[in-house]
């Protein structure tokens, strides 16, 4: 085998296994378009550069059948991939999206890195008192009413902490659909007030033939993109994620 041979077969190797994990990254912690909006796919770069490039490249360059010590070159390179690879899936998933709230009239991301434990630990409901392993799930900030407590958190807003960090806000996303309702903007207030996410939506409504009057709109505030979230009419569930602006 030539050494062009054996850095081709590595690139083959390389490029299916970072597919699979793409994939298990997308269908697991990232639905719709929040992988890029939340700028993981920064970290896809590094994926890609060491695992589909970096590789293959050293394998050309040392490559010499009948080498001595080859096995253990390509060992070598094979762990050190591993280990990059492995690096690289544990901080994409310490900064999956956990919880998608809805916060005061739109959605906003909750990840993994942004909880605090001793914040998990004081939610009032079982399913928020832990990062999600797989699908981030849905949940409503409800205000505190008490005055106190509310200037507290308006206070820590002011300081970057804004409430989808406060699990023991959240219920159940399911109880509040019709607050969700209420606060959605339908399709001809967003032409109205959103133009540019209008045609980005309006495009979506053509291509999919869903009807206007069958989805809701609300905004989703992302690290790196706004994302409109076109919500079922009746059921507040998502119907469909799509960047309308990159930030």
């Amino acid at each position: 085998m030539t050494r062009w041979q054996a850095s081709g077969l590595h690139l083959l190797f390389s490029v299916a296994i970072a597919a699979a994990v793409l994939a298990l990254m997308l269908s697991l912690w990232y639905p719709g378009p929040l992988f890029e909006a939340a700028g993981g796919d920064d970290r896809l770069f590094i994926l890609v550069g060491v695992d589909v490039v970096m590789g293959p490249l050293i394998t050309l360059l040392i490559f010499r059948s009948g080498k001595r010590g080859l096995k253990f070159d390509l060992a070598a390179i094979g762990v050190l991939q591993i280990g990059a690879l492995v690096y690289g899936m544990h901080a994409v998933y310490l900064a999956r999206p956990v919880f998608i709230v809805f916060v005061q009239g739109q959605f906003q991301v909750a990840s993994a890195l942004q909880l605090d434990p001793e914040e998990l630990a004081k939610a009032k409901y079982p399913e928020f008192r832990q990062p999600s392993l797989g699908r981030p799930l849905l949940a409503f900030a409800e205000l505190p009413t008490d005055r106190k407590e509310l200037s507290d958190f308006m206070f820590l807003g002011l300081a970057g902490h804004d409430l989808e960090e406060f699990p023991r806000l959240f219920v159940p996303y399911a109880e509040r659909t019709a607050e969700v309702l209420a606060r959605s903007w339908t399709l001809a207030r967003v032409r109205q007030l959103e133009p540019q996410a209008a045609k980005v939506v309006d495009a979506w409504l053509a291509q999919s033939g869903t009807r206007e009057a069958d989805v809701r709109y609300v905004g989703l505030r992302a690290r790196r993109a706004w994302v409109g979230v076109l919500i079922d009419a009746k059921t507040a569930q998502p119907v469909k994620m799509l960047i309308t602006e990159k930030i």
